[in-house]
C-alpha cells in the first residue's frame, strides 16, 4: 500500500471524531504542509508549534478555528536554543531564492543550510537567533495533553531527538510522519527499531518516514491494497487481477468491512469529475442554465470507457447509478455543505457581495460568480476535489485529470468515445499542465483585478488558463495543490477574487518549472485541444514570469527502446524478464525491446529465440563480441533508431522485491518507476541516468573515476589526492561530488560527477551520441569509457544524474568458463 499519510488521515477523517494533531515545525501553517488540506476538510483540532518568531505570528494569522499554538523549539531540555534562518526581508527583496522561505534550523544545521552548495548564501544571509526550547513531555503538559492521534514532526534534522522523548506506550499515536533525509543513519535505523517494537507499519517516501498503528494499517489495506498473486509473472493476466480483487471485495463486504463494492479497472488514466445543483436554472437570460441540461451533458461523460471519479450529492449517486457500470465509477458523496464548511467560502461571499467587486466592470454584477452563493466555492474547489481523488484513487491510477461535468456543451463527446484520445494524454502530460487561450485586457479577468495580477507576477498577462480540463501525473497534484491553496487564501485575504481561471493563470506563469500549458484559439474552446490530441499535434509550452515561451518536445514514454545483453544462459534472461514484470510491467510493455544475444552454446540458441518471440522482443545474434564490444553494438543500434531514450541491461541485473533496502539504506521499490526515471531524466535533459546507488562490487559514494583517468587529469581535479595505491583499492579515495540532490515525484536523485559504469541506465539519444558515437574507441574498456565520460563531465559537456535507489542488483547465478570472457 502506497502513500500511507494520505490515506491514513483520510480514513481517520471519516470514521473518527476529535481527532488529534500535533504539527511540530508547522512554519506558517500552510506553505508546504500536507496536512492543511486534512485538517479544513475534518476539522482535526491541531496543536501547532513553531519556534521562530516572525512564521510564529504569520501562523496565527493563517489557522483559524480549533487550534492551539506554542512558540517554542522542541529539544531534550527547556531552556533556550540557537537557531538559524534566513530573513524574511532579505527574501522579499529578491536577494536570495524564495525557496528559502520558512528555512530554519537547530544551529549547526542538518539541514539544505548547512548544505556546501548554499554555504555562501547562509554565511551572507543566514541569521542566527535564540528562540525559547521546551521538551516533548513540557509540551504535553503546557496544553494538557494527554492523548493525541497524530504527529507530524519537520525540524530539519532534529527529528530523532524530539521523536525518541516520545512514550509511545502512554500516548498511543495512530499516524507518525517524520522528516527523514536530514537524520544520521543511526537515527534512521532507531527511527525504525522503535516502530517496530511499538507495532507500526511503516514507508520511507520522499524525505519523511511514516509509521501506521498495525489496527489502523490492517483497516486501511483492506480498502486500499489488491491482493498479493502469486502466479509466475508471464503468466499473470490482467483480468486475473481485477477477478480477485473482486473476490476479495466480496469477501470483505460478507465480513462487513465495506458497505460499496467497485471492482477498479486498471488503466492509467482517471477522469474526475463532479456536479450539483447550484441554483443557476433561476438566473437571468444569458446566465441561466437549468441542472437537467447540466445533466444530459453530464450523461455523454459517463459513457466514457476511462476510470471516473465523481463527485456529489446523494441524488446525482443514484443518476450515476443508473447510467454507469460500478466496475469502473468510483463516487465520492459530498452534499453543497462540503464547500460551505471550507475557509475560504466566508472569504469568497465577503466579496462576491462587495460593491466595489461586483460593479468593478457592467457584466459582473449579473453573473453566476455574483448571483450564486455556490458557484465560487464550487468552482474554486476543483483542484482541491483532484487532490482528494488523487488521496482516495480506488484505480491505482498514474495520471488524474479534472474534466467539467458539462463539458459536453462545448466539446463533441465523440473524442473521448469515438476517438479515444484520453489514452493519448500520458505522451503529453508530463508535468502537470492547462489549457490556455489568448486574452487581451487591461482591466480584469473573471473579476480579478489585471493590475495585480501584473504586480504578484511582475509581468503582463496575456492569456488565460481554462477551468475545464487540467491535470496530469498523480505524483504532482499535491504540489500544485499546495500552491493553489495557498495563492487562493492569500488573494481572497488581500480582496481579489476571480475564478478559478484566475489562479490557474498565475500559477501557469509563476511555476512554470512544474506546470507546461497547451495554446487554444482566443474563443476559448477546449474542443481544439482535444482536436490536436486526436491529430498529434499538441505543442507542450512553458511560460515564466518575463512573458517568455519556452516550446519543448514533450516527453513519449513509449519512445524508449530496451536493450538487454545476454550470454549462454537463457534462465537469466527468463528471470530478468520476470523481475521486470513483477517489478514494473511498464518494462516490458512501452518500450522496442531489442535482445543482444552474444552466446556460444548452440543449446542455447533456440531458447533465446523462443524467449523473444514470447515477450516481444527482437533477436539479434553475435557471436560473442563481448560485454563492451555489445555495449558499443547498442549504442550503435540505438543511434540509428527513432526512439528518444534507451533503457541498458545486462541480463544478470535483476529487480529486487519491492519491501528491501540496499546496505546503503535506499529503498528498492518505487511504483511506476519506468515512467518516473524517463521524466527525471527528460525533465533534468540528462545524458545518462544510472539507476543504481548500490551495487554488488560498490557504490557511488566513492568516485570510481579517480582510478582510470589519466594522471595528468587526475593531478589537476584532484591536487590533494593524486597519487594512486600501490595495489587495491584506497579507502580514502575521493567521494563523488554532486551539485544537487533533488527530488521528482517522491524520488530523489542526485545530479553532479556521476561516474559511468555498465550498470542500468538511460541514455538520451544526445547523450548516446557524445558518449559512444562521437569518440570510438577500436577496443573499448568499461574503465577507458569511465575516464572519457568522467573528463567530458568535468569539462561539462555531459550532464549525468543517479537515483537514490536501487531497484537492481547484479546476481549471475549461472558461470561459465573464465577463458569466454571477453571485454570487446
Amino acid at each position: 500500500m502506497d502513500n500511507y499519510f494520505d490515506k491514513a488521515l483520510h480514513h481517520l477523517g471519516k470514521i473518527q471524531k476529535d481527532t488529534l494533531a500535533l504539527n511540530i515545525g508547522s512554519m506558517d501553517g500552510v506553505m508546504f504542509d500536507e496536512m492543511i488540506g486534512y485538517t479544513n476538510m475534518y476539522n482535526y483540532k491541531v496543536l501547532y508549534v513553531e519556534p521562530i518568531p516572525y512564521l510564529f505570528e504569520k501562523l496565527k494569522t493563517n489557522i483559524t478555528g480549533n487550534a492551539l499554538f506554542e512558540n517554542s523549539a522542541i529539544s531534550d531540555y527547556n531552556g533556550e536554543i540557537e537557531m538559524i534562518t534566513i530573513d524574511q526581508a532579505v527574501i522579499d527583496s529578491g536577494l536570495v531564492h524564495p525557496c528559502f522561505y520558512g528555512m530554519s534550523a537547530v544551529y549547526p544545521p542538518k539541514n539544505g543550510l548547512g548544505s556546501e552548495g548554499d554555504r555562501q548564501t547562509v554565511e551572507k544571509y543566514g541569521k542566527l537567533v535564540k528562540v525559547y526550547c521546551i521538551t516533548f513531555e513540557t509540551l504535553m503538559q503546557r496544553h494538557n495533553i494527554l492523548n493525541f492521534d497524530i504527529i507530524k514532526v519537520d525540524a530539519e534534522g532534529h527529528d530523532y531527538k524530539i521523536f525518541k522523548q516520545i512514550d509511545l506506550t502512554k500516548y498511543k499515536p495512530k499516524i507518525i510522519r517524520l522528516e527523514w533525509i536530514n537524520l544520521e543513519k543511526e537515527e534512521q535505523e532507531n527511527i525504525i527499531k522503535i516502530l517496530n517494537s511499538f507495532n507500526y507499519e511503516y514507508e520511507i517516501s520522499g524525505q519523511d518516514i511514516v509509521g501506521i498503528k498495525k489496527d489502523l494499517y490492517d483497516e486501511l489495506s483492506l480498502i486500499y491494497d489488491t491482493p498479493t498473486i502469486t502466479n509466475k509473472p508471464e503468466t499473470l493476466s490482467r483480468d486475473h487481477m481485477v477477478e480477485s480483487f473482486a473476490n476479495r471485495l466480496i469477501e470483505m463486504k460478507n465480513r462487513n468491512k465495506i458497505n460499496d463494492i467497485t471492482i477498479p479497472k486498471k488503466s492509467k488514466v482517471t477522469i474526475v469529475t463532479g456536479l450539483w445543483d447550484l441554483g443557476r436554472g433561476d438566473l437571468t437570460e444569458g446566465w441561466s442554465r437549468s441542472y437537467e441540461y447540466y445533466l444530459e451533458k453530464f450523461t455523454e461523460l459517463l459513457k466514457i470507457e476511462e476510470n471516473l471519479i465523481i463527485f456529489g450529492d446523494a441524488k446525482l449517486k443514484e443518476f450515476v447509478d443508473a447510467h454507469r457500470s460500478p466496475a469502473n465509477t468510483q463516487f465520492i458523496e459530498r452534499s453543497l455543505d462540503w464547500f460551505k464548511n471550507n475557509d475560504y467560502f466566508n472569504l469568497i461571499q465577503n466579496i462576491r457581495t462587495s460593491r466595489d467587486w461586483y460593479e468593478q466592470v457592467g457584466w459582473l454584477s449579473e453573473s453566476t460568480q455574483a448571483k450564486l452563493e455556490y458557484y465560487n466555492p464550487l468552482v474554486m474547489s476543483k483542484m482541491f476535489l483532484l487532490n482528494d481523488a488523487k488521496c482516495m484513487d480506488a484505480f491505482d491510477s498514474e495520471y488524474l485529470f479534472w474534466v467539467d461535468a458539462g463539458l459536453a456543451n462545448t466539446v463533441h463527446p465523440g473524442y473521448f468515445t469515438h476517438d479515444k484520445v484520453l489514452a493519448k494524454l500520458p505522451a503529453y502530460f508530463h508535468k502537470f499542465s492547462f489549457i490556455c487561450f489568448p486574452y487581451a485586457t487591461e482591466s480584469e479577468i473573471h473579476g480579478f483585478k489585471h493590475d495585480k495580477m501584473t504586480e504578484i507576477l511582475g509581468t503582463k498577462v496575456d492569456m488565460v488558463a481554462r477551468g475545464g480540463f487540467f491535470g496530469g501525473p498523480k505524483a504532482t497534484i499535491s504540489d500544485i495543490n499546495n500552491l493553489y491553496y495557498n495563492l487562493l487564501l492569500r488573494t481572497l485575504q488581500e480582496g481579489y477574487m476571480g475564478t478559478e481561471e484566475s489562479l490557474f493563470t498565475i500559477l501557469t506563469y509563476a511555476h512554470s518549472d512544474i506546470i507546461n500549458y497547451f495554446d487554444i484559439e482566443s474563443n476559448g474552446l477546449i474542443s481544439t485541444f482535444f482536436e490536436n490530441l486526436k491529430d498529434d499535434t499538441l505543442v507542450v509550452k512553458t511560460k515564466n514570469t518575463a512573458g517568455a515561451i519556452a516550446t519543448h518536445n514533450s516527453l513519449n514514454v513509449n519512445s524508449a527502446s530496451l536493450y538487454v545483453l545476454t550470454f549462454n544462459s537463457p534462465n537469466q534472461f527468463r528471470t530478468l524478464i520476470r523481475s521486470m514484470a513483477e517489478y514494473d510491467e511498464n518494462f516490458l510493455s512501452h518500450p522496442k525491446k531489442f535482445l543482444l544475444d552474444n552466446s556460444t552454446n548452440p543449446e542455447t540458441f533456440e531458447e533465446y529465440r523462443s524467449l523473444c518471440d514470447e515477450h516481444g522482443f527482437e533477436h539479434i545474434k553475435k557471436n560473442n563480441i563481448g560485454i563492451c564490444g555489445g555495449r558499443q553494438f547498442i549504442a550503435e543500434h540505438f543511434a540509428e533508431s527513432d526512439a528518444d531514450y534507451m533503457f541498458f541491461f545486462e541480463d544478470d541485473m535483476f529487480f529486487y522485491p519491492k519491501s528491501d533496502f540496499c546496505k546503503n539504506g535506499f529503498k528498492r521499490f518505487d511504483k511506476n518507476l519506468y515512467t518516473k526515471s524517463l521524466e527525471i531524466a527528460h525533465k533534468e535533459n540528462l545524458d545518462f541516468l544510472k539507476l543504481n546507488f548500490t551495487e554488488f562490487f560498490g557504490d557511488n559514494s566513492s568516485q570510481w573515476a579517480w582510478y582510470n583517468v589519466p594522471q595528468h587529469f587526475r593531478e589537476k581535479h584532484w591536487p590533494n589526492k593524486c597519487k594512486l595505491p600501490v595495489s587495491g583499492l584506497d579507502p580514502n579515495s575521493p567521494k563523488t561530488a554532486f551539485n544537487s540532490i533533488k527530488s521528482h515525484a517522491n524520488i530523489p536523485y542526485a545530479l553532479g560527477e556521476i561516474y559511468y559504469c555498465n550498470w542500468p541506465q538511460i541514455v538520451s539519444k544526445t547523450g548516446n551520441k557524445k558518449m559512444f558515437i562521437d569518440t570510438v574507441f577500436a577496443h573499448p574498456f568499461e574503465q577507458t569509457w569511465m575516464s572519457h565520460m568522467f573528463q567530458l563531465t568535468i569539462a561539462e559537456e555531459l550532464k549525468s544524474g543517479i537515483l537514490l535507489m536501487t531497484p537492481t542488483e547484479h546476481d549471475r547465478f549461472e558461470h561459465y568458463a573464465a577463458d569466454l570472457r571477453r571485454e570487446n
